[in-house]
């Protein structure tokens, strides 16, 4: 069954290669998605697929180099975005 969550990242999330290290990460998930900078200072990531494939992603990324930089992060699921094919930095 297909999931797409929307992840905003809080704390030291801008100006350290988080987007960068989230295509990474996602590069080793089956899934769709983006990342990128808002003009508040955090991140917003959004990714769809299987539930296991974007469970384990994220997962991924709250493990990975990111995560002392992630004060925060509030998570839920929204409505596939149209045309979403890959993953993808956004600017």
């Amino acid at each position: 069954m297909g999931k797409t969550v929307q992840v905003f990242y809080e704390g030291r999330v801008q100006g350290v290669g988080f987007r960068y290290s989230a295509r990474r990460v996602a590069a080793g998930f089956d899934l769709a998605g983006y990342v990128r900078n808002l003009p508040d200072g955090r991140v917003e990531l959004v990714a769809s697929g299987d539930e296991e494939e974007v469970d384990g992603f994220l997962q991924a990324v709250r493990e990975s180099e990111l995560a002392g930089h992630i004060g925060g992060e509030a998570a839920a699921e929204i409505v596939k975005p149209p045309g979403l094919r890959g993953f993808e930095i956004r600017f």
